[in-house]
C-alpha cells in the first residue's frame, strides 16, 4: 500500500495541472465570447453544449465516472457562459430592462383599488402603505383589481401574496404572470383574527362560521375545539362579516379583524384566535407602469425551465455566481403542460446593479418566458 503523503503529493501535482488547464480553458472561452459578440450570436448554444457533453461522457472509460464527468464539464460550460454574460455587460450589449427608474412613486393623489369590502385586510394594507388613501374603492375579485389598473381606472392595486402560516395566495401569483403589470411596493400586515357575531350571540349559539379559506386554515386550532360548527368559505374575511351582519342570525359567526367588527357593528366573541401570534400577511402594490424607485432593494421574477434533471440547479447557479441573495422561491404548475412548473423567485438587488443585470441576462437566455415582476 502506498504512503498517504505520496498519494497526496501526486494529487497536488494533478490539481496544479488542472488549475493551469482551467485558466487556459477560460481564456479560450473569452475568445469564443469575443467572436459571438462580434457576430451577434447568442451566448447559450444548447445543442452545441449537449453534443459536447455527450462526447465527453462517451470518452470516459470508467462507467461510474461518466455522470461525474458530465457534471464537471457542465459546470465548466456554465462558468464560461457567465463570463460571457459579463463581457456583454461590460460592452453595454446586455438586453437591458424596460423599467424606468423614478425617485419616488409620482402620483400625489393616487386612485387605489383593493379586493373585498370595507374592513378587508387589503384595506388595512392600503392604508398602511398609502398614508392618504382617500381616493380608493373596492372590487369583488383580485382579477377585477388587475383589470382596473390595466384599464387605467386605478393607479395601484393592493393584492395579498403570502401568509406566514398559510403560505402563498396562488391565484395572485398566476395573475401577476397573466397581466402586464409591475410590483412597486409591499406591505406586511399583522393578522389578528377575531370571531365576530351579531350583538347578543354567545359561543353556544354558533352553528356556522364564515371566512376566507386561508383565515379558516389560520385558525384551525381554535376551530378544532368547536368541531360541531359548520365552516363555510367566502371570498374574503370582511365579506364574511358583512354576510353575518346582513342576515342578522345569532347562529352565524365570521372570522375577521377587529376593524371589521367596528365597521359592521358586530360583537367580538373571541379575539386573537389565529394559530400563531406572529401571523402576518404580505401584500404587494401593483401598477400598470414599469417603474422602480431609486433605492429599491428587492426583485421578483418568474420563469419556466425544461422538465429535465438538474435544470433548476443550473439556473440557481446564476444567483450564486453573482453573489445575489435569494429570499424566496415558489413554484406553480404550468396549466397547459402537465408536471411542468413556473418558478417565482425574490432576491436582493436593484435593476441598475451590474451583478443583477448579469444574472438576468443569463436567466433570459437559459429559461423560458423570464418575466421581471418588479423591483421594489
Amino acid at each position: 500500500m502506498r504512503d498517504l503523503a505520496d498519494i497526496r503529493a501526486e494529487i497536488d501535482e494533478v490539481d496544479s495541472q488542472l488549475v493551469k488547464a482551467f485558466e487556459k480553458r477560460m481564456a479560450l472561452a473569452e475568445q469564443v465570447a469575443e467572436y459571438k459578440l462580434a457576430a451577434g450570436k447568442q451566448v447559450f448554444d444548447k445543442s452545441r453544449e449537449e453534443q459536447k457533453l455527450h462526447a465527453i461522457t462517451e470518452a470516459v472509460t470508467q462507467e461510474y465516472l461518466k455522470k461525474d464527468a458530465r457534471e464537471l464539464f457542465s459546470q465548466l460550460m456554465g462558468m464560461s457562459r457567465k463570463r460571457q454574460y459579463q463581457l456583454l455587460l461590460e460592452r453595454g450589449m446586455d438586453s437591458g430592462s424596460a423599467f424606468e427608474e423614478v425617485p419616488c412613486l409620482p402620483e400625489e393623489h393616487p386612485r387605489i383599488v383593493f379586493q373585498g369590502v370595507e374592513g378587508a385586510y387589503s384595506q388595512a394594507a392600503m392604508q398602511a402603505y398609502f398614508k392618504d388613501s382617500s381616493d380608493s374603492y373596492h372590487v369583488d375579485t383580485w382579477r377585477d383589481a388587475m383589470e382596473a389598473i390595466t384599464n387605467k381606472e386605478a393607479d395601484y392595486a393592493v393584492l395579498p401574496i403570502e401568509n406566514s402560516s398559510a403560505g402563498s395566495v396562488s391565484e395572485n401569483y398566476d395573475l401577476l404572470v397573466e397581466y402586464d403589470t409591475c410590483i412597486v411596493g409591499e406591505q406586511v400586515i399583522r393578522v389578528e383574527h377575531c370571531l365576530l357575531s351579531n350583538p347578543g350571540a354567545t359561543l353556544q349559539d354558533i352553528k356556522t362560521v364564515y371566512s376566507h379559506p386561508q383565515a379558516l386554515m389560520q385558525c384551525s386550532r381554535f376551530l378544532n375545539e368547536h368541531r360541531e360548527w359548520e365552516k363555510q368559505s367566502l371570498r374574503n374575511t370582511a365579506a364574511s362579516a358583512k354576510k353575518v351582519k346582513d342576515e342578522g342570525k345569532k347562529c352565524q359567526a365570521a372570522i375577521a379583524s377587529r376593524l371589521t367588527a367596528e365597521i359592521y357593528g358586530l360583537d367580538i366573541l373571541e379575539e386573537n384566535i389565529q394559530d400563531y401570534a406572529d401571523n402576518c400577511t404580505r401584500f404587494v402594490i401593483v401598477t400598470a407602469k414599469k417603474r422602480f424607485i431609486r433605492d429599491a432593494r428587492k426583485i421578483s421574477i418568474c420563469f419556466a425551465i425544461p422538465h429535465v434533471s438538474g435544470s433548476l440547479y443550473r439556473i440557481l447557479s446564476h444567483f450564486y455566481y453573482n453573489d445575489l441573495n435569494m429570499n424566496k422561491i415558489e413554484s406553480r404548475p404550468l396549466g397547459e403542460r402537465n408536471w411542468e412548473y413556473r418558478f417565482f423567485i425574490d432576491f436582493e438587488g436593484n435593476l441598475h446593479d451590474g451583478a443583477v443585470r448579469n444574472a438576468l441576462q443569463g436567466l433570459a437566455e437559459e429559461t423560458e418566458d423570464l418575466k421581471i415582476l418588479g423591483n421594489y
